[in-house]
């Protein structure tokens, strides 16, 4: 990985002549995949397989083939309904953890080919990624790591099985993006008749390594998820919430597959020595997979936008998952809630009403107008405003119309060069003097900030305490729309 900070360092030398500032205390930054991922902010999964057609969450591993047969399967649908909620991203499940595989696998029999599906001539993977292709949808794979089908799990033998269907769905389904891995490995199930309980050192069992060189050999450019990522972490729950406080730090050697401390890694790690991103997983149905009876309990748009704060606005990405019904379709009301949740969100961040703002600073990197705080206003991700390169404490104050009320803020750092802010406030001019609105932590990626509405002329941020030099990217404040409202 390139060390962004030394190329920070180096930008400032080039355009202003000065020396370098002292950026030692943390040099952790993100590769440019990672910075390039974490702006897709929102991700989706597509938990569609076998467990949709026998009403499960978890499959055995002995459930026929033949019960698979999606009548409307159309994976066109689910692309364009994705989009519409802002989703970039959709993630498939083409193996879960009974085993079955939705493309056609030379290793096993246990798969769409002898399934009643286009009579046994379906390929549901290529069928995913054609559509996100068409639709300019990124695509990513979830392959299970435990398999309660295969009778020789838990031996190294199914490790060259699994190896050797990871590179047919890499190599041949196109460009894929992501390679999702998920920490539930081992226990009872089917395994080829044995119908027994398999434990495996969920710590040396795989071997994540050379599993991590296959995918970056036949995709590079694709991010490999999973609790100790590499790239992407998960947050440690399922409910799409990250820590009030989320560095995208990590120490890897305390965190593996399966075996992660969820505390630890919804918070990140101020001193960690990866850049892991964190990515928040929930379903818009209580369960993974498509039920029935979930029909009337989708989260509702005020939900998701609720989610949205609590994952993307604290520096996350918000990994969504919809389930096909049998039919092989997002049901309607999911689809609707959907919709609405973007259109929330678009009504709410419109208009900035701090954009092109006036701004001062009581620091600025070598009073050079690369770096002038106005930048954090010019609502260009790329422009910043950094602090001189001795300090680690900054203020700045932006002038708004003190006749609009605003309840929502945004802060972003330019994290391609890392992630610095470490405690941070907001005040607000009034006519009784300046008035504390909100405080923070960690900023990262994004923050969004949450107040009653307020009015006021100027705004002050506060940077209190920072790793290396401060610097901010992006800074707004908004009204929330209908709908966009405080849990």
């Amino acid at each position: 990985m390139k060390n962004l900070f030394a190329i920070f360092a180096l930008l400032l030398i080039s355009q202003t002549g000065i020396s370098q500032p002292d950026i030692s205390s943390n040099k952790v930054g993100p590769s440019a995949k990672q910075v390039a991922y974490q702006s897709l902010e929102m991700v989706g999964f597509v938990h569609f397989n076998m467990n949709t057609f026998t009403d499960k969450e978890w499959g055995y591993g002995d459930e026929s083939p033949a019960l698979f047969d999606p009548k409307k399967l159309d994976c066109e649908q689910w692309v364009k309904a994705a989009k519409d909620a802002g989703i970039k991203e959709l993630i498939l499940t083409a193996k879960h953890h009974d085993g079955f595989c939705l493309w056609p696998s030379a290793y096993t029999e246990h798969s769409i080919k002898n399934s009643p599906y286009k009579n046994g001539k379906g390929d549901i993977v290529k069928e995913f990624t054609e559509a996100c292709a068409k639709y300019g949808m990124k695509a990513g794979l979830y392959l299970s790591p435990w398999d309660r089908n295969h009778a020789e799990y838990g031996t190294p033998a199914y490790l060259t099985y699994y190896k050797n269907q990871l590179r047919e769905l890499l190599s041949n389904y196109g460009k894929i993006t992501e390679v999702w891995f998920d920490g539930a490995n081992g226990g009872d199930g089917y395994y080829g008749g044995a119908k027994e309980t398999r434990k495996i050192d969920k710590k040396s069992y795989y071997p994540w390594k050379d599993i991590q060189e296959i995918v970056y050999k036949l995709q590079p450019a694709a991010s490999i998820f999973s609790d100790a990522g590499p790239d992407i972490r998960w947050i440690g729950n399922e409910r799409g919430i990250a820590g009030e406080t989320l560095w995208s730090m990590l120490d890897r050697t305390k965190v593996a597959v399966g075996d992660a401390d969820s505390d630890y890694l919804n918070t990140g790690d101020y001193y960690g020595s990866s850049w892991v991103i964190g990515a928040c997983d929930v379903s818009i149905r209580p369960g993974w997979f498509y039920h029935a009876k979930e029909d009337e309990s989708f989260k509702t748009p005020s939900q998701l936008v609720e989610l949205y704060y609590k994952s993307v606005g604290r520096n996350a990405v918000f990994l969504l998952n919809i389930p096909p019904n049998r039919d092989g379709l997002f049901a309607e009301k999911d689809v609707a809630s959907m919709k609405k949740f973007r259109e929330i969100l678009d009504k709410t961040f419109k208009d900035n009403l701090a954009s092109n703002s006036k701004v001062t600073a009581n620091t600025v990197f070598s009073n050079a107008a690369k770096f002038s705080p106005g930048n954090i206003t010019d609502g260009d991700q790329e422009s910043y405003w950094a602090a001189a390169g001795d300090k680690r404490q900054a203020s700045l104050e932006i002038a708004i119309d003190s006749t609009k009320k605003f309840d929502r803020i945004l802060l972003q750092e330019p994290v391609r060069f890392g992630q610095r802010i470490a405690s941070f406030d907001i005040q607000l001019l009034r006519p009784g003097g300046w008035q504390t609105i909100a405080s923070g932590t960690s900023i990262g990626f994004k923050r969004l900030l949450r107040i009653t509405p307020i009015a006021g002329s100027k705004i002050r941020i506060n940077i209190w305490d920072a790793n290396n030099t401060p610097a901010l990217s992006n800074f707004g404040v908004f009204k929330a729309a209908g709908g966009d409202t405080i849990f």
